[in-house]
């Protein structure tokens, strides 16, 4: 095979047409990266507008609910101001309250262990009288049952021989009148 001369103009018009295809090569895939940005331009633009439309609510409402959280932080703010007022208030007097309590605590006490005492000695004195009484009530109850005894027996023996005496008297007379009768 015989290869042509190669001249300057052949070699010339060879880089041109490898220059002009290389860059019909290069057109062409710059055409298709451009086509795949658009359509991948276009996919992320939808896929945006998709997130925008489901975040956006969420984004609104939170906004929405980041102000009334704002607003309900004021106001329990105020609550607990009023509240550390009211306490810094209250405070005194409820430590007075509680060493009021605590003196009358302390004075139920006494007057209880009084109380209790009193009421031991009343019982005390009450047992000792109750004894007593008791006592009284014995020796009155034997006094007047040796006196009914007595009374019995003094009045017994003489009714006895009354009665002894007028049987006798009823004896003699029906056996002194006994045979005058039967006549």
């Amino acid at each position: 095979m015989h290869l042509p001369k190669l001249d300057n103009e052949t070699i010339f018009l060879a880089f041109a047409v490898i220059t002009g295809l290389a860059m019909l090569l290069q057109t062409l895939m710059l055409l298709a990266i451009t086509v795949a940005l658009r359509k991948t331009a276009i996919s992320i633009r939808e896929e945006t507008e998709t997130l925008r439309t489901a975040v956006m609510p969420v984004i609104y409402d939170t906004r929405d609910l980041i102000a009334s959280s704002q607003v309900i932080l004021t106001s329990a703010q105020e609550f607990v101001a009023s509240a550390q007022g009211v306490l810094t208030r209250i405070t005194p007097k409820v430590e007075e309250a509680v060493e009021d309590l605590a003196d009358i605590a302390q004075g139920l006490r006494k007057q209880t262990a009084e109380m209790q005492s009193s009421a031991t000695e009343i019982i005390d004195r009450v047992r000792a009288q109750t004894d007593r009484v008791d006592g009284m009530f014995s020796t009155m109850l034997d006094t007047v049952d040796r006196a009914g005894g007595f009374v019995a027996q003094a009045v017994s023996t003489p009714v006895r021989q009354i009665s002894g005496v007028l049987r006798s008297v009823k004896a003699i007379i029906e056996s002194l009148s006994g045979p005058l009768m039967r006549r």
